[in-house]
């Protein structure tokens, strides 16, 4: 199916992706699974397997099939020929670049499969990984969510178990370490979601050591306080409707990193907002914070596109639920 492996289209912690051809023609992607996976016993694998096979929406990649032989472990996706979404935001190549328009599109085809796993299925889907590389495009450019191995599947309106923190440094939601600011819900995602949108409308990453002012180390805060001084955010060759595009793009995404999960807003009234024809009928969210103590540690903040699973052994808005438990 691969001609032994001889193209690999990407390589991440746990896996390496491989183009294959099968014999009825359609072009795929095989994730083989690596070693690293021994350690949990293909727990990562039978999660993928259990929730991507119940899923059939649009903005959901198709798993084609899977392989178990030995140790070794195969998941067959339908082949995204544009490849994942990192590429397209932070390359600075003029023939990966979208036009603002397309970014907006991408956006609320995401938000839209996000949606469908809280809300569209019997099992709700918490995803627990959504970011620019887990985003693939199709040759229309429409969005995929893709790689499961972090989700978990729960009875809609169910209490969730204490869970171990998951996810990549930069879109982990902060309930997943300070257990005192509500409990672990479908907002993860949520939160997630609202960084990927951050990262989406600025076409940079939110978290950056190197930048040159303290300012702008955390961006989602530089943004905020943008707005909040009536200033106009500059980027490069922003038409009039583009500014309006991306403007609703920020303060939607703002809302959706608020610290306690109770403040976010669902995936539905996300989708709702982003569809919003005038983008000055949006309210401003409060102040974003990473922490409750309301600082930002400049020597604890990384960015890696590293998936991790770590264990840890211990309002005031319309546009939140207002529910004690975040739901």
């Amino acid at each position: 199916m691969t001609e032994n492996f001889k193209n690999k289209l990407g390589e991440g912690g746990f896996a390496t992706v491989y183009k294959g051809k099968l014999r009825s023609g359609p072009d795929v992607a095989i994730k083989m699974l690596g070693k690293s996976n021994k350690a949990n016993n293909g727990q990562d694998f039978m999660s993928e397997v259990a929730t991507i096979g119940r899923i059939h929406h649009f903005n959901v990649v198709h798993l084609v099939g899977f392989c178990v032989e030995g140790t070794k472990r195969a998941l067959i996706y339908e082949f995204m020929s544009h490849g994942s979404l990192d590429k397209h935001i932070f390359s600075k190549e003029e023939n990966t670049s979208l036009s603002y328009r397309k970014i907006y599109e991408i956006s609320l085809g995401v938000a839209r499969g996000i949606a469908y796993l809280h809300h569209g299925c019997d099992m709700q889907i918490l995803h627990f990984d959504i970011k620019p590389h887990n985003i693939l495009l199709d040759e229309n450019f429409t969005p995929r969510i893709s790689d499961f191995g972090l989700a978990c599947l729960y009875a809609i309106d169910g209490n969730i178990a204490t869970l171990t923190a998951r996810g990549t440094i930069g879109y982990i939601a902060p309930e997943l370490f300070y257990k005192n600011i509500g409990r672990v819900s479908h907002k993860v995602d949520v939160y997630s979601f609202g960084m990927l949108l951050m990262e989406m409308a600025s076409q940079r990453r939110n978290l950056n050591p190197q930048a040159e002012h303290s300012s702008q180390l955390y961006y989602p805060l530089w943004i905020y306080d943008q707005f909040d001084d009536n200033n106009d955010i500059e980027m490069e060759d922003l038409m009039e409707e583009e500014k309006g595009l991306v403007k609703k793009m920020f303060i939607v995404a703002l809302w959706c990193i608020q610290l306690k999960p109770v403040d976010r807003p669902s995936m539905n009234k996300v989708i709702e907002m982003l569809e919003a024809n005038d983008v000055s009928s949006l309210q401003m969210p409060p102040k974003p914070s990473l922490y409750p103590n309301e600082r930002v540690l400049v020597d604890d903040i990384s960015n890696t596109d590293e998936t991790t699973s770590i264990d840890f052994g211990h309002s005031h808005s319309s546009i939140g639920e207002g529910t004690s438990n975040g739901n």
